[in-house]
């Protein structure tokens, strides 16, 4: 039996913007209502940790109310012909909630926190118990949402690596290839392979990438009957 492609897709915000997940970025985006800084660095949350509970707990709410859209059921389905690694941005949990069964987050997840002391120890939220606050405890410890502030290290970036170099075909799904350490997961990627970027507006990229200028929505159908092809 012949061993099963390995495709790597690398998803970013535009990914879950047709979900109704509000993007950072964009011109109405998150960063247009709360300076970035006070909300989603190391800095913010040591001076108003407050402020951090309360954003978080927000973008919670929002989550538990979208619902994966075509391209996550799309990427899901590629599982039945394809040996499928996604390394994804986003914070939310809608490709998990499709069925994709390995999704490596570099940012943190949206759904989760970890003890203040030791960050080591996560714990999953669970509606509807989903909003923390600074007094929150959990088996002992205070908590912080699971996520990758500016100013920290990406912990997973290595892994994200590894897995980068051993792809058979190497997808870039509703990103502006902008945001490091992220966007350097092409340089990993194996010389003379298929590499694929979707996205209605991209951003520059060499002309060995082919371009799907569409929707995750409708980009990730371009793509699987591409990846089907005889």
């Amino acid at each position: 039996m012949a061993k099963m492609k390995h495709i790597v897709i690398s998803t970013g915000a535009g990914m879950s913007a047709e979900s109704g997940i509000r993007t950072f970025r964009d011109a109405d985006g998150l960063w247009e209502e709360y300076p970035v800084m006070q909300v989603a660095s190391h800095t913010g949350y040591i001076r108003n940790p407050a402020l951090i509970h309360k954003f978080y707990n927000e973008r919670r709410r929002q989550l538990i109310s979208a619902k994966p859209n075509a391209g996550h059921l799309g990427l899901a389905d590629l599982e039945r012909d394809f040996d499928v690694d996604i390394i994804t941005q986003n914070v939310d949990d809608l490709h998990e909630r499709a069925g994709s069964t390995s999704v490596l987050h570099l940012h943190g997840e949206l759904m989760k926190v970890r003890a203040t002391d030791d960050e080591s120890k996560i714990f999953t939220l669970l509606p509807p118990d989903i909003e923390t606050s600074v007094d929150t405890i959990i088996e002992g410890h205070h908590v912080r949402p699971h996520i990758v502030f500016f100013e920290e290290a990406v912990p997973n970036m290595t892994s994200a690596i590894e897995i980068a170099m051993q792809a058979d075909v190497f997808v870039v799904i509703g990103t502006t290839l902008s945001v490091y350490p992220a966007a350097s997961l092409l340089q990993y990627v194996p010389s003379g392979i298929p590499v694929y970027y979707i996205d209605p507006n991209p951003a520059p990229v060499p002309d060995w990438v082919t371009v799907i200028r569409e929707p995750a929505t409708k980009g990730v159908a371009t793509l699987a009957a591409l990846l089907r092809r005889p």
